[in-house]
């Protein structure tokens, strides 16, 4: 720490507490190099040299670690986009042979000159059923199997395709029979594939708005959690941050049930919001593993009694122990198998938590798991935070 005091732009993180009554000097570091450089010129030249090396091993340290996150954030971002981009691909190539079967229908009822009334009349009743979702699976079942024998009975043709359609759409036997009162029984058949394949264009669309929509909130979500349009030091929400990741991380998560505790009100702060969400990767990531990827996650955020905000993520892993919680924050130190850490993750978080935010962050730990827990003022104690 006292290495930034030959620098009249460093900043001095160094503490001290007396023990007892003392005088303390207070010199401004330019006064303090220029007396330096009169008394002892050497010793000036190696102490810049000590703090340009120094700075230079924290800059590559900072880069390292943030390379490690932007890694994690390559690998989770395209397993969260395989998912909807396949759904939205399957339901495309779907529409186009649901809008063929939607017009050679509409052929066939022409061919029967069904009449503008009777048309009208099914267009009515297209409206009518609404879809099933999320209902039963037995239920669903034998909803579609009563539809199906119905149809083989009144002599409709494809009926394992039309029934399923017509049971998600929530349509049942006495609609059907509605139909046929419309329709008749000679023009029953494409009628019914007339409506069928209405609902299912219906549904295929919604998928792929969902699909898309989803795409979209996703991209939000990466602009969010790398903070590249953003100003430096900002009014930040810490709990948009703390979902951002979880996002990110969605593709470590899969085996672990998160539970979010966020407090009501819980106040925007002043901070990084992009170094932040670096934190909340690294104790994400570590707790994770902790669990070995199957556990609870739980992740909370609220106002202690001194007016800070609090973000605790926990896990229920077996426990830090001792001899490693005292040395947790040191710089390379790491209980992961060679090529799954670097040793950089809570150093660095530290560095941020305190040093870039002048917060506090701690290690909890029983035998029913890990606690790491961030404490950040509401506004930052030092002005300069984003310039160093």
């Amino acid at each position: 720490g006292g290495f930034g005091a030959w620098d009249e732009h460093g900043v001095y993180f160094a503490t001290g507490r007396a023990a007892t009554s003392a005088t303390v000097l207070r010199l401004a570091a330019a006064d303090l190099k220029r007396c330096a450089d009169a008394w002892f010129p050497f010793g000036v030249h190696f102490i810049n040299g000590l703090v340009s090396t120094v700075r230079r091993i924290e800059a590559g340290a900072r880069q390292r670690e943030a390379l490690v996150a932007l890694g994690t954030l390559a690998a989770g971002l395209p397993h969260e986009l395989n998912n909807p981009a396949s759904a939205a691909t399957r339901a495309v190539d779907t529409l186009g042979e649901t809008s063929e079967a939607l017009l050679g229908s509409l052929r066939h009822l022409a061919e029967r000159s069904i009449t503008a009334e009777q048309y009208v009349a099914l267009d009515h009743l297209r409206r009518e059923p609404t879809p099933t979702v999320g209902a039963d699976a037995l239920v669903a079942a034998d909803a579609e199997d009563t539809l199906s024998d119905w149809l083989v009975d009144h002599g409709v043709d494809r009926e394992w395709i039309l029934a399923p359609t017509l049971a998600a759409a929530g349509a049942d036997v006495g609609w059907c029979e509605r139909v046929e009162q419309v329709l008749g029984r000679e023009s029953l058949g494409p009628g019914l594939e007339w409506l069928a394949s209405s609902f299912l264009l219906g549904s295929l669309l919604t998928e792929v708005k969902d699909s898309t929509r989803r795409i979209s909130d996703l991209v939000a979500t990466v602009r969010s959690y790398s903070q590249l349009d953003r100003a430096s030091v900002q009014d930040t929400d810490v709990t948009e941050g703390l979902d951002s990741t979880l996002v990110m991380l969605g593709h470590k998560l899969e085996g672990v049930r998160v539970v979010r505790r966020y407090a009501a009100g819980v106040p925007r702060i002043e901070a990084i919001p992009g170094e932040l969400n670096q934190v909340w990767t690294n104790l994400v990531d570590n707790a994770v593993d902790a669990m070995g990827g199957v556990g609870t996650l739980t992740v909370s955020a609220y106002v202690d009694e001194l007016g800070k905000v609090v973000v605790e993520v926990a896990d229920s892993g077996p426990g830090m122990p001792a001899e490693v919680r005292a040395r947790a924050f040191e710089p390379f130190f790491t209980t992961k198998d060679v090529g799954r850490g670097t040793g950089l993750g809570l150093d660095i978080s530290r560095r941020i938590v305190v040093e870039r935010h002048a917060g506090e962050i701690e290690i909890d730990s029983t035998a029913g798991g890990t606690v790491l827990r961030v404490r950040l003022p509401l506004r930052s104690a030092r002005g300069g935070a984003d310039a160093q």
